[in-house]
């Protein structure tokens, strides 16, 4: 090799060994390039093969609870009336709500859901029905119109005034049943009112709530649903009260009384229903005097206490009488042990509603507490 061959290779060795220490001194950081036409892009810069992110799986959606309607109570209004307008009943209200207003309890001693105050706010779930644990689903209840119920006659001074229905004109009517001499079916009868929710009211013998396993029974029942029934005063054993003494009237009324207040914790004043029907003067002065301010007859008489081969109504008979007789206002007679009520029952109740009628207990419809 020649010395300028020489020259030239250490130079061409020179540069080769500058290049490497110049790229070395460079930084490692990404340097933004420039494409033609466009913006900046950044050149990639070598490295090692990137590990892959671990995928993470979503963590599960939480289901949304029900979403709680919030009613404010307005004066006049039941928490069974409230139950109805949305769907649902009073006791599954009085569930959701049990925590703020103890009284609305079912599971408790003190359980009065009629004592409900302007102004409580009560949660529920229109459409829907709290079933206890130990219980099966009840039948879904149908929302109905607001009850429109007029004034109602109010007891004289000294005297039961005589009613047959309540105020005209609006849309409740009062079912009653009687309780006393024959006795089937009065349990299936009460269990089915309990199961549809349409409220009623029971006048019992007392002879009959205190000495019948079955009028025990129907009693036992009353006293776990008192946002259902209301129990009325039908003397002892069933008497003509026009051929008593005022005495031995207060007596009938008394005794009856205690067995009333014994099986279901509450009272049955101010209503009396007359045995037969039967009264005179006499015999409501003795009866106002002891308290009872009503005497509760009727409009629409069933007549469901006679059996069909003596000339009394069928199921359909009894049915047709009703929803051809009832108005706003009207007291519908009926009878525990009537031998076809049962039976009648689903189309009077069904009836009644699609006329824009519906069941309330005498007490709701009478205004009185």
């Amino acid at each position: 090799m020649t010395a300028g061959g020489t020259r030239s290779a250490g130079r061409a060795i020179a540069s080769t060994a500058l290049a490497l220490v110049v790229a070395a001194c460079l930084p490692t950081s990404v340097r933004p390039t420039t494409s033609p036409g466009g913006p900046a892009t950044a050149a990639p810069t070598p490295s090692a093969t990137a590990t892959p992110t671990p995928t993470r799986t979503p963590a599960p959606t939480a289901t949304p609870g029900p979403t709680f309607l919030v009613h404010t109570v307005a004066p006049g209004e039941t928490l069974l009336g409230i139950g109805r307008r949305y769907g649902t009943s009073g006791r599954s209200i009085a569930y959701w709500n049990r925590d703020t207003y103890p009284t609305l309890d079912p599971d408790a001693p003190g359980y009065d859901p009629n004592r409900i105050e302007v102004g409580w706010t009560l949660r529920l779930l229109p459409g829907q029905e709290y079933v206890p644990p130990d219980e099966t689903p009840r039948p879904s209840v149908t929302p109905q119109p607001s009850l429109v119920i007029p004034p109602a006659p109010t007891p004289g001074a000294g005297t039961s005034v005589v009613v047959s229905n309540g105020g005209r004109g609006g849309n409740a009517v009062a079912l009653t049943f009687d309780i006393g001499g024959r006795l089937d079916p009065a349990l299936d009868i009460v269990d089915w009112l309990i199961e549809h929710s349409v409220p009623a009211t029971i006048f019992p013998t007392g002879r009959t709530a205190a000495d019948t396993d079955v009028g025990r029974a129907v009693m036992a029942r009353i006293a776990s649903h008192p946002d259902l029934f209301v129990v009325g005063n039908h003397t002892w054993d069933h008497p003509d009260i026009t051929t008593l003494t005022a005495a031995e009237i207060v007596d009938q009324l008394e005794r009856t009384e205690a067995v009333i207040e014994s099986a279901t914790g509450r009272g049955s004043k101010p209503l009396f229903r007359p045995p037969f029907g039967a009264h005179d003067r006499a015999s409501r002065d003795a009866v106002g005097a002891a308290g009872w301010g009503y005497t509760v007859m009727w409009d629409v008489d069933t007549i469901d206490w006679k059996p069909v081969e003596d000339g009394g109504p069928t199921a359909q008979d009894i049915t047709g009488r009703v929803l051809s007789r009832a108005e706003g206002g009207s007291i519908v007679l009926m009878h525990l042990g009537g031998w076809h009520t049962l039976d009648a029952l689903p189309g009077i109740v069904e009836g009644l509603r699609r006329r824009g009628l519906e069941p309330v207990t005498l007490r709701r419809l009478l205004g009185v507490g």
